[in-house]
Parts: structure tokens; C-alpha cells; sequence
């Protein structure tokens, strides 16, 4: 047995209603309360009816009764107002601080067994998700109403370390949206140096030199100390011969350039593509978070993300090793990404700071335009029919998937509840092993 457990047929109602105290009284439950997931009692503000009393307060649930103890509860005054300690089984009878005992129920045998075993199927299976075999009996309202649900929790999470940012920063939109992006134009393999980049080199500096691609260039270079090396390459030279200059002026301290990866990655995914892609996107982007703020249309904010590199890059993939010559521009999916990733969550959380419903709505509706991503992930619930076809569909699913099928959140989870739910009709006493 578990808290858990415990926690949801109480808030569920799905025990027996015609329950008795353990001494015997007659016990009705008129409110259950609200759920507390922070720290104090589990239940507030519940309300139950013993004899001819109404009593108002809070509940605490524990499998044993004893667990009182080993949360330490006696000495913690916010446990004084329980009215009703809620139990698997009373092992012991509980005391408040001045002596009074707490009325308890037990719930061992007042609750469908049926139910329980679904719930212990999906916390021992090792399926790909807990509910990968009965997924397909969801009602598709209540699936999309939890997707559509997923999909604002995903967007509020990434606006909690959006907001902690910008308080870092002072509040400097301009620079946290550049920390961010930058980011993400390291995807995940290269995405905390590129974020070090830019934290170590301010958006101000770069700003200094935005009519300049060449110092541009040195400056990202340099600063993610790819220029460190020997090489015998004139333009290579130049750069690092600028960079020097450039570092005296604005005393910088490159990054280590051993934090960068280059094995296993497409040669148009390397660090000094992408570097030279985003100093094309910075010399041409004054005031980017300002501009894309102004962008009502998807295409046209695509269209930003146009950016070529500069006519060394169109030859090279790494300094002085030359490569058949091809323009290297982003495509669409890697573009896609960035907008995914980083220009929702800022639309999404610039609505929210300002209270500007049309921000909030622009970006959802980017997500509803933009195809699926395509990851094994997606694949995965591909196969088990669920909808990918846009990234506001992948995105809930990424959400779900990592945010309760991994943690077996199943119990909190729409699709576990409808699930248990169908099963939890009914009161058999569960076995004594439970």
C-alpha cells in the first residue's frame, strides 16, 4: 500500500461511504477538502460529521497510523487542527499536542481491490508507458482536454526559468532572449556551451560591432575559444588577430573549447556552422526579441531565421580544412525547433507579464501551425495512435511522457485517472500482503 494510493481514492471519494470512526461512531464525509501537494496536513479545509458535531479542518493520510511518529508530526503545531487522521490500518492511536485523540478511519477493505491491482499493474509494469495496453479505452474528450492542459504546463514550466533569468539579468529582455537562443542553436548536444557563450559574451558588446560580421564573428569565435588552436589559415589568423583586440577592450575570458562536440554530428550541425549562422543572425537582427514581438504571422517570423554564412563557411566545415562548396543555411526543421523552444515560451511569457491575451494566444497558435517534430519519442506514440500531426500535439506528448509516464505520476494524470476509474466500482477487501 501507499500514500499515494491513499491520497487519491480519498479525493476521489472511491471508498466506502458508509464508513465508521475506529471506535465504532458512525462518521459521515461531507467535504474531503482540497489536496495539498506542498508541506502540512494533506487535506485542508475538509469538513465531516460525527454524531450530531460538524467539524471543520484539515486531514492527514498515512498507510499506518505509527507514520504519525516518523514524520515527526507530534512536534509540529500546523498538524494541532486535524479532525481526521485517514489510515490503511490503525496500528496506534494518535494524540494531539495536548493530549486529545484524533478521530481516525481505516480504509483497509473499504475500497474496489480491482482498483488497486490496475494501480499496482502500473506501478511494476515495464511498459514503454504505464498504460500502454489500455491507452486506446480513453474517451478522446477527456484525452485531448489533458493534452490541451499538457501543453500550457509544458509552457509555464519553461516560463518559470524564463522569469528567473530575467530577474538575473535585471530584467534585460533583449539579453535573456539572446541566453536562450543561443541555447538552442546548440540543440542538445552543444547547448551549455553555447549557452556559457553568451552568458560570457553580453548581447551590449555584440552590439558594439552589429554593422561588422567579421567582428561579430571574431568575438563568437574567440569568445567559445575556437581560436586557441595553431592553424595556418589567413582568415583563421585574422580572427584570432581581431579577437585579441576585442578581448583587451571588453576583458574577456573565453570559454573551454573542449566543451564542444563535434563527433557524431552531421558536419552541417558542427559548433563553427552553427556559430557562423548565428553571427549572420546577430549582425543582421538588431533588437530581436523587440522585432519578433512585432511578428503576427508565422512565415514571416520563419523568414528571420533565413541566415546564411559568411563566404569562408561556404567551403569549410571546421578552420582550415577545406570542403566542397555549398551555401549553409538552416532548414526548415532545425528553424522550426528554435521557434519551438525559444520563441514560444517568450511570446507565451511577454502575453502573461503583460497580460495581453493576443501574445499568449499568437504563440499557441505558431504551435498549431508548425508540423510535429519527429524524435523517437513522437515515434513511440505514433504507434500507439495518438495524434503528432502538429507541435502543439508532440509537445503535450513530450510533456506527458517525461512529466508522468516516466515518474509513474499515474494517480495525477487524466488518462490514469479515466483508467482507474472504469474499475473502481465496487468494494472488495483487498489481500492481507497489501
Amino acid at each position: 500500500m501507499t500514500e499515494e494510493f491513499l491520497h487519491y481514492i480519498w479525493k476521489f471519494r472511491l471508498f466506502d461511504q458508509n464508513i465508521k470512526l475506529t471506535t465504532g461512531e458512525d462518521c459521515d464525509i461531507i467535504d474531503v477538502g482540497k489536496h495539498n501537494k506542498d508541506s502540512g496536513p494533506d487535506f485542508f479545509n475538509a469538513r465531516i460529521k460525527t454524531g450530531d458535531t460538524i467539524w471543520a479542518g484539515n486531514i492527514e493520510i498515512h498507510v499506518k497510523s505509527s507514520d504519525w511518529f516518523v514524520h515527526d508530526h507530534q512536534h509540529d503545531k500546523a498538524y494541532d487542527n486535524i479532525i481526521l487522521h485517514v489510515v490503511y490500518i490503525q496500528d496506534k492511536v494518535i494524540k494531539r499536542r495536548n493530549g486529545e485523540v484524533i478521530p481516525a478511519i481505516e480504509l483497509k477493505g473499504k475500497y474496489n481491490k480491482t482498483l488497486f491491482d490496475r494501480y499496482s499493474e502500473f506501478m511494476t509494469n515495464r511498459n514503454w508507458i504505464p498504460c500502454e495496453k489500455m491507452i486506446f479505452e480513453v474517451n478522446r474528450f477527456i484525452l485531448n482536454n489533458w493534452l490541451d492542459r499538457l501543453m500550457i504546463e509544458r509552457l509555464e514550466n519553461k516560463a518559470v526559468e524564463i522569469e528567473e533569468q530575467l530577474k538575473f539579468n535585471e530584467n534585460n529582455r533583449e539579453q535573456t532572449f539572446y541566453e536562450f537562443l543561443a541555447r538552442n542553436f546548440g540543440f542538445k548536444v552543444n547547448s551549455v556551451p553555447f549557452e556559457l557563450l553568451a552568458k560570457s559574451l553580453p548581447l551590449l558588446y555584440l552590439g558594439k560591432h552589429k554593422n561588422n560580421k567579421f567582428q561579430i564573428e571574431a568575438l563568437l569565435f574567440g569568445q567559445a575559444g575556437l581560436l586557441s588552436r595553431s592553424v595556418k589559415d589567413e582568415y583563421f589568423q585574422d580572427l584570432k588577430k581581431e579577437y585579441k583586440f576585442l578581448q583587451k577592450k571588453f576583458s574577456l575570458i573565453p570559454i573551454d573549447p573542449h566543451l564542444w562536440r563535434f563527433m557524431r554530428l552531421r558536419p552541417s550541425n558542427f559548433p563553427t556552422i552553427r556559430l557562423a549562422q548565428f553571427a549572420d543572425l546577430i549582425c543582421n537582427s538588431s533588437h530581436l526579441f523587440s522585432k519578433i514581438l512585432e511578428v503576427e504571422k508565422l512565415n514571416d517570423m520563419l523568414q528571420l531565421f533565413d541566415v546564411s554564412v559568411s563566404e569562408y563557411w561556404e567551403d569549410h566545415y571546421t578552420f582550415g580544412k577545406v570542403s566542397p562548396k555549398r551555401k549553409k543555411k538552416m532548414g526548415r526543421n532545425t528553424i522550426n525547433l528554435i521557434v519551438i523552444n525559444t520563441i514560444v515560451p517568450f511570446i507565451f511569457i511577454y502575453g502573461r507579464i503583460k497580460n495581453d491575451q493576443r501574445y499568449i494566444d499568437r504563440s499557441l497558435k505558431f504551435l498549431e501551425q508548425i508540423p510535429g517534430e519527429t524524435n523517437a519519442i513522437i515515434k513511440k506514440w505514433e504507434e500507439l495512435s495518438m495524434s503528432t500531426r502538429t507541435a502543439f500535439n508532440t509537445q503535450a506528448l513530450l510533456q506527458l511522457k517525461n512529466a508522468f509516464c516516466n515518474k509513474k505520476k499515474c494517480l495525477e494524470c487524466s488518462i490514469g485517472n479515466e483508467l482507474l476509474k472504469k474499475v473502481a466500482t465496487g468494494v472488495s477487501p483487498p489481500n492481507e500482503e497489501d
